[in-house]
């Protein structure tokens, strides 16, 4: 199967694109953009994998789906388009960077320049019906995006994994913890991150490890 994604990855995932489950995804995607309201646009959904080619992997923040309203979402976990109001998970983000580095509130929520330092912002799945949050959960993206998560782990070395909340940390089964560091957290929305996200200092964290190993910090 031909998938438009960018070329490291399509070498990286090759193997996933000839399985089933993924044929049977690509189907019922396919559906789904003619018959409802689809976020992202088709054209992003593997925005973060065209940004961020997989030898740039420095960084992964893993989501959870897409935002489901009008405008929000374009391939990249927890980001926003320019001229769109921060998402609350979002703006507690920015409010932790503020307190962890000094760094001031962006004029967007857009996190394309993370992504083009190397911060791979991935969902676990990658599409949603439009205000039904979760309605694409259990089609076959999830099989995907755990692979994903498995050949970076396998392939690369010293990569920063950040898992915010109980959906993110279990995935942590997949990272070989001997050659990549793990920072957990609770999840930034307003639900839960007064309980530990708030103080975690992740951000710092990732960039203290990226610099004892030799990388280049994020300007975050």
């Amino acid at each position: 199967m031909d998938v438009k994604i960018e070329s490291s990855w399509k070498e990286a995932l090759a193997d996933q694109f000839r399985e089933n489950y993924f044929k049977n995804l690509v189907s019922f995607i396919k559906d789904e953009y003619q018959g409802n309201t689809i976020f992202p646009a088709g054209k992003d959904i593997f925005n973060s994998f065209e940004l961020c080619p997989i030898d740039q992997v420095k960084v992964v923040i893993l989501g959870q789906d897409p935002y489901h309203g009008v405008g929000q979402a374009h391939g990249l976990s927890f980001s926003v388009k320019p001229g769109i109001p921060f998402p609350p998970s979002l703006l507690n983000i920015f409010k932790e960077i503020k307190t962890d580095l000094g760094i001031d509130m962006p004029p967007n929520g857009d996190l394309t320049r993370w992504a083009n330092q190397g911060v791979f912002l991935l969902n676990a799945t990658l599409t949603v019906r439009a205000h039904e949050a979760g309605s694409h959960q259990g089609k076959g993206w999830e099989e995907f995006t755990d692979q994903v998560i498995r050949v970076i782990s396998s392939s690369q070395n010293q990569v920063v994994f950040m898992l915010w909340g109980s959906y993110a940390q279990k995935k942590e089964g997949l990272i070989d913890q001997t050659k990549h560091l793990i920072l957990k957290a609770p999840h930034p929305s307003p639900l839960s991150s007064y309980r530990g996200f708030f103080g975690s200092k992740h951000f710092s964290k990732a960039n203290d490890y990226l610099k004892s190993n030799g990388k280049t910090a994020i300007n975050w």
